[in-house]
C-alpha cells in the first residue's frame, strides 16, 4: 500500500442518505485516508440498498488503488449521477476496499449517527 493511504474501521454506526431516504447503514465500514484529502468512508455492499444503485460508463483511474466504477443513484425525486464509486478490483494495498462504495458527500449525506 502507498504510505499516504491507511484503512481502519469506522468507529461507530454510518448512514448515507439520499434525497432523504437511508441508502444504507453500517457497523462495518472502512475509512480511508490518504494524505491530506479528508476521510472517506466506504461502506460494505451487503449493508447498501444496491436496488436503488445502478452502474455507470464512467470510471477513474488511481495510481494507488486501480479502477474506480461509479454508480448512479435511483432516488424517487430522479437520478443523483455519479453519486458513489467502487474499487471493484482494488490493488493489493488497499484490497479491503473490494466489495465496497463511497459516496460523495457534495451529493449525498454520509453521517455516524
Amino acid at each position: 500500500m502507498a504510505d499516504h493511504i491507511k484503512i481502519r474501521p469506522a468507529t461507530g454506526t454510518w448512514v448515507v442518505r439520499a434525497a432523504g431516504a437511508v441508502i444504507g447503514e453500517s457497523t462495518n465500514a472502512l475509512e480511508l485516508i490518504e494524505g491530506d484529502y479528508p476521510p472517506v468512508i466506504y461502506f460494505p455492499r451487503s449493508d447498501l440498498a444496491m436496488a436503488f444503485l445502478e452502474p455507470t460508463d464512467s470510471s477513474s483511474t488511481c495510481p494507488y488503488k486501480g479502477q474506480a466504477r461509479f454508480f448512479t443513484i435511483e432516488a424517487k425525486s430522479g437520478p443523483i449521477v455519479n453519486a458513489a464509486w467502487s474499487y471493484e478490483d482494488p490493488k493489493d494495498g488497499v484490497a479491503q476496499i473490494k466489495e465496497h462504495l463511497a459516496f460523495y458527500t457534495n451529493k449525498v449525506a454520509v453521517e455516524q449517527v
